[in-house]
């Protein structure tokens, strides 16, 4: 009996050793092949630009092995197929290398299919980087910056970033360099007390060039702190709000920052010796390729120390012409806060337009409006556009972008012709770049890594050389209007002479006309399939084909058409946000 109830004892330890380590077992996280769990497959390129005959470098990860063997890979230059090549597919992670033609300033677009999925990448074959500028930023140099700037840099690569704006890097904004005994120091705090790391910035622009991103140091054109003068800064350069220099003109900035800007002068000859000496120091110490300046608006009615009043905007031609004198090798952008300034800016030696959106530009045909006039002041220069979405959204609690808003934003902006300034460590929500208060979902970087694909393949089409506008006489079952409207289809096109671009966009849905979408209420589009289109065009049309970033991956598709007299009749494939449609004569 005694043997029969320590064995049952014995028993019922096993068995509760075992049940707990069952238990143990069941609680372990287990490897989840479902597809939501999978590491998303990625195509990716080495550069975000190559020069022309450059051997471009691929890498294709799936989430798990293939069924097939090889893939094939097709090159297009907008609809035309210019190469191909099949490539073993790895258990993993496939590379390979395509040299495209040594044509100049050309976007392609590299496709294929695995598994039923279609894959695609945009590639820009450019000299030079502001010919298509594709303007990201950088705003935290932090030791800690270090433990995600790979990641950073890679993520906008694949968005094709070719060119960062270094935001609020220096020490002070008349002495950008923490300087003793003619050495640079390897730390500082900027204007609102955030440490700044040499290391992490030296890293940080050797890092670009690996990618064949440009990198601009951001300053402002006048700005300093209140003490200056024992830096070198004189009462004389200063801008004032009186006719006795006795009240100088400031922007406030919050009061646990290190100073508020004072304005100086950017007209008088001794300061633009001073902060063009200083701008050419930091390039002595770290390997910057420009310089993005900024100003801060219009002023109202300011005065120099002798009491002359000055029209700011008037004294940037002279100065942008001085600094590029200094440093001819360097590149130079100056941001026109809200157009102001920009009619001058035009005759400049910067590289492109650029301008920062706020609310007297609040309407999406606002948007095509500055990129229009950017083109006329500067003999067709490109534009990129700091437009800073969801703004009230982002003051208040931690949430993510309104995708709807962000998308239909940028489907305004690209189609005519511009580039937007939004991409970073973070998504741009506010003009203070380190504000990260609202996030992007993956699905999200997902559509817009499509929208930059499309952005670059089709560049030629977009903003390239030779492009005008053409009216367009469109009708359809869905109202197409030649302005952008509250529920209807935006038109509007282009031509090259050889090719008439149509792009559509859908605001049929759309609760208001403010490109901010500030509150984030801005809902998404009905999907329209099989839209008949009739169209007013005099020439014969050979083909037409369509493109879109909302679908296929934006790889080209063949459109039906028929054409009767002057009338073109089109069965658009369909419209999400933003279709592209091309007649070819």
């Amino acid at each position: 009996m005694k043997g029969s109830i320590r064995f049952l004892a014995i028993l019922t330890l096993i068995l509760a050793v075992l049940g707990m380590f069952f238990l143990y077992d069941s609680l372990q996280p287990k490897p989840d092949s479902s597809p939501e769990k999978e590491v998303a497959a990625q195509l990716n390129l080495n550069k975000a630009r190559f020069a022309p005959g450059e051997t471009i470098s691929f890498s294709l990860t799936l989430p798990r092995k293939s069924k097939q063997k090889t893939a094939i890979i097709r090159y297009y230059h907008l609809d035309s197929p210019v190469d191909s090549q099949t490539v073993s597919l790895s258990k993993s992670k496939t590379n390979w290398n395509w040299t495209p033609p040594k044509d100049d300033y050309r976007g392609y677009l590299a496709e294929t299919v695995i598994d039923g999925q279609r894959f695609t990448i945009g590639i820009d074959i450019s000299s030079d980087w502001s010919k298509f500028p594709r303007y990201g930023f950088l705003s935290d140099f932090s030791d800690k910056a270090t433990e995600n700037s790979a990641s950073v840099l890679k993520q906008l690569n694949r968005y094709h970033i070719n060119g960062l704006q270094f935001y609020d890097w220096q020490f002070k904004h008349h002495n950008p360099l923490k300087m003793e005994d003619g050495e640079i120091q390897q730390q500082w705090e900027d204007i609102a007390n955030r440490d700044v790391s040499v290391p992490v910035l030296k890293n940080y622009i050797a890092s670009a060039k690996e990618f064949n991103m440009q990198t601009m140091a951001y300053n402002l054109i006048y700005g300093t702190y209140e003490n200056a003068g024992p830096d070198g800064v004189k009462d004389e350069w200063r801008v004032y709000k009186d006719e006795n220099h006795a009240e100088q003109d400031i922007h406030p900035l919050p009061e646990d920052w290190k100073s508020n800007v004072y304005l100086l002068n950017s007209g008088n000859p001794e300061w633009q010796q001073y902060i063009l000496s200083k701008q050419n120091e930091i390039y002595q110490h770290l390997a910057f390729d420009g310089w993005h300046i900024d100003q801060l608006g219009p002023r109202g009615e300011v005065y120099d120390y002798d009491g002359n009043k000055l029209n700011l905007e008037e004294e940037f031609d002279e100065f942008l012409h001085h600094g590029k004198s200094k440093a001819p090798d360097k590149s130079l952008v100056m941001n026109a806060v809200n157009q102001y300034g920009q009619e001058q800016i035009g005759t400049t030696p910067v590289n492109f337009m650029y301008t920062e959106v706020w609310d007297e530009y609040k309407q999406y045909k606002d948007l095509k409006r500055i990129i229009d006039d950017n083109a006329d002041y500067s003999g067709g220069k490109n534009t990129v556009l700091a437009a800073y979405m969801n703004y009230n959204l982002s003051k208040e609690k931690p949430g993510n972008f309104n995708v709807p808003g962000v998308l239909l934003a940028n489907s305004v902006i690209f189609s005519s012709g511009g580039a937007h300034l939004e991409l970073g460590e973070h998504m741009l929500s506010s003009e203070y770049f380190p504000n990260k208060n609202l996030k992007m979902t993956a699905r999200f970087k997902e559509q817009l890594t499509g929208y930059y694909d499309f952005l670059v393949a089709y560049q030629n089409l977009l903003r390239g050389d030779g492009l005008h506008q053409v009216p367009l006489k469109a009708s359809s079952n869905i109202e197409i209007n030649s302005e952008p409207e509250q529920g209807k289809i935006w038109g509007f096109s282009k031509s090259s002479g050889r090719q008439r671009m149509i792009h559509m966009i859908n605001f049929t849905k759309a609760d208001s006309m403010e490109w901010r979408d500030a509150e984030g209420t801005q809902p998404e589009p009905d999907l329209i399939r099989g839209l008949e289109v009739q169209i007013k065009e005099d020439k014969p049309v050979k083909k037409i084909w369509a493109a879109s970033p909302d679908s296929r991956q934006a790889a080209p598709v063949p459109v039906h058409f028929s054409q009767k007299d002057e009338n073109v009749t089109i069965t658009v494939p369909s419209l999400k946000y933003w279709t592209m449609l091309v007649m070819e004569y």
